[in-house]
């Protein structure tokens, strides 16, 4: 019988995932609909990708990261999903239907964007356990895989406040939406508290995700042109796709880019900037991936909100550039500012 798990913080309590550096499709898996039915057969875990797909050596990466761990620790057939542009809610409905009528289980939705076809497909498949990253949905074969991004913010700003010389620093969100004023909010509070005269600079690529917020290269780099245009001279990103541009035009202007979700600093694709790559906020997406995946594995499938936090190293701040220990008083200042987090005496604000 399904366990169902009141509000829980959940230690993630696997190591760093190496994320594969492709632009390739994902692995499609057999056509269906999302009709009930019983499954073909006992699969294993299946992932459904957000807008920007597999190889934007982010957030998705370190999705699929999670998947080829569980792959190679439980042997089983697994499948990852590519979204289509311009998809509708009823789309990813079908696409999720379609993955637990297979018998893939768990079934997991990578992205906010995916939660009212979750909601209603996980109703019409009670013994598939589904998960949902970045998003909360009520459902009892539903765990919903939240972060404390804040967190990881707050230390990335840290880190910019200690690296400025020029007293200004930006941010880049790909979509004004709430999720990513929590990357803001931390990143600004955590750049204020550390010194309050240096200038944080932010700008949102797009309104709605539609419009490429995430998916655009392109206007990450406009954005990241204008804010060192201003003398910003470290500029934190969280737009997905979307900021592999701002490190473009970090590394060109020879400034500071800080990354976002995985560490990029050691992105295959981003090897030609890794110079200019001072350090990443990092969540583990991967980990919540492979923890739900565990969980099924064991007949004890994690269900409610599962909380990845600083403390249960669900996020944190990455360490790959030696260069960052070159900078006066940087490391010194995140150590102490990840304690204080953890400890309770920092407060991170979250919008």
């Amino acid at each position: 019988m399904r366990r169902i798990s009141r509000l829980t913080r959940v230690a993630v309590g696997v190591a760093s995932l190496a994320l594969a550096a492709t632009a390739c499709g994902g692995t499609s898996s057999d056509g269906g609909d999302s009709d009930s039915g019983s499954a073909k057969e006992d699969l294993g875990l299946a992932i459904a990708y957000d807008i920007g797909g597999k190889g934007d050596q982010s957030f998705n990466d370190a999705a699929y990261a999670g998947l080829q761990k569980a792959e190679q620790e439980f042997g089983y057939k697994t499948a990852d999903i590519e979204p289509t542009e311009g998809e509708t809610d009823a789309d990813k409905e079908q696409r999720l239907g379609s993955l637990a009528k297979q018998g893939y289980n768990p079934v997991i939705g990578v992205g906010f964007a995916y939660a009212p076809a979750m909601e209603a497909v996980a109703a019409k498949y009670p013994d598939t356990t589904f998960g949902i990253v970045d998003s909360v949905v009520e459902g009892k074969n539903v765990a919903s895989l939240v972060f404390a991004e804040e967190q990881a913010s707050y230390l990335a700003g840290v880190a910019a406040a200690k690296a400025t010389k020029t007293k200004t620093v930006g941010f880049v969100g790909g979509v004004d939406i709430p999720l990513i004023h929590k990357f803001e909010a931390g990143f600004e509070q955590g750049v204020k508290d550390t010194d309050p005269k240096v200038k944080v600079i932010s700008q949102y690529l797009t309104q709605t995700a539609e419009e490429g917020g995430f998916s655009s290269p392109d206007k990450g780099k406009a954005a990241a042109e204008g804010q060192i245009e201003k003398k910003a001279d470290v500029v934190y990103q969280a737009a997905g796709l979307s900021g592999q541009g701002v490190i473009e035009a970090a590394a060109k202007a020879k400034v500071w880019a800080i990354g976002v979700d995985s560490d990029q600093y050691k992105q295959e694709a981003l090897a030609g900037y890794k110079d200019f790559i001072l350090t990443s906020a990092t969540k583990e997406v991967g980990g919540s991936v492979y923890a739900l995946a565990k969980s099924v594995e064991g007949d004890k499938p994690l269900t409610g909100t599962q909380v990845f936090d600083l403390k249960a190293d669900g996020v944190g701040l990455s360490e790959s550039n030696p260069k960052m220990a070159e900078i006066e008083g940087l490391t010194d200042a995140v150590a102490k500012a990840k304690e204080g987090i953890v400890d309770g005496s920092i407060k991170v604000k979250s919008e």
